[in-house]
């Protein structure tokens, strides 16, 4: 066994070296949690009565658009015909995947979504969002994000959705999630009853951002004190306005502009889907839908 010794560590008493040397350490391993404790400070902030958090809808809260699931919802109480489902869809998914902005595209949907709801009461279409969350929106909200917004409720700040969606439907949506409430795109209404026309233009870009501004000054917030969170490019006005603006699940423009920012990324979507960051989480949904719209369409011309 003797001649084993050599592979048994020695006990050896800790030299004035020795123990220098683990005091170093220890200093310096000290010093680095203050310093990435000074970088990272607690976020969110606990009693400030002027932070507050704004989250873009689609792909950032909820897996998908807000307002295709809000026209299956329709369409399966016939609000309007396959046809208008066949061009509505195909729309959808041609922005999804092109990434960019057609203003005649745009506008067509606009038109589109507006005709199927004039002269329906604002009431009626309330109460509709509400079954239509229960059916194809409340299994869609991603659990990482609505950990994110809650976090800031549970430090006592408002928080709420900015969206292009129908404000009606953002406002279920919010008070669905516990959140403050919603901006979001507003129909003009008459004595209750939609007319068939906006008030002003869907809130998307730039319209985000001065919604947020407006909203901020009215409720006496602080811009730098407060978060932005969103998944699209589209929203970079929106995310530069706060001093904590994040990119939740981000499109390949969004992510190359938050790396380039130095902002804080999120990813929650599957490790397939996050990995074509050019085309966004509800494409697929987009194209499932919007290619078997087509095809029941091609089928109706054809017959």
């Amino acid at each position: 066994m003797a001649a084993l010794g050599w592979l048994t560590p020695r006990r050896r008493s800790a030299t004035a070296r020795s123990v220098l040397a683990g005091e170093a350490s220890a200093e310096a391993a000290r010093k680095s949690t203050q310093e990435i404790s000074a970088r990272e400070p607690e976020f969110p902030v606990h009693g400030d009565d002027r932070a507050a958090a704004f989250f873009d809808l689609d792909n950032t809260v909820m897996q998908g658009a807000a307002l295709f699931h809000f026209g299956r919802g329709l369409y399966k109480r016939k609000f309007f015909e396959t046809r208008d489902l066949a061009r509505f869809a195909w729309q959808q998914t041609w922005f999804r995947l092109a990434g960019v902005e057609d203003p005649e595209h745009m506008q067509d949907a606009r038109d589109s979504a507006l005709s199927i709801v004039k002269g329906h009461r604002v009431s009626e279409l309330k109460s509709i969002g509400e079954e239509i969350y229960d059916e194809y929106m409340a299994g869609r909200i991603w659990p990482g994000t609505r950990a994110l917004a809650q976090a800031h409720l549970d430090a006592g700040q408002r928080v709420w959705l900015v969206t292009a969606a129908p404000v009606e439907i953002a406002q279920v949506i919010a008070r669905r999630l516990g959140l403050t409430g919603a901006l979001g795109t507003v129909a003009e209404s008459i004595g209750g009853v939609y007319t068939g026309k906006l008030v002003g233009e869907p809130l998307h870009g730039p319209a985000k951002a001065e919604a947020v501004r407006a909203l901020a000054a009215a409720e006496n917030l602080a811009l730098d004190h407060c978060a932005a969170y969103s998944d699209s490019h589209n929203d970079i006005p929106m995310l530069s306005l706060v001093g904590h603006p994040y990119a939740i699940n981000p499109d390949s423009k969004l992510r190359k502009h938050a790396r380039a920012m130095d902002w804080r990324l999120r990813d929650y979507r599957t490790g397939r889907k996050a990995a074509k960051v050019g085309i966004p989480a509800a494409a697929g949904v987009g194209a499932v839908a919007g290619g078997t719209a087509a095809a029941i369409a091609m089928h109706r011309r054809r017959r």
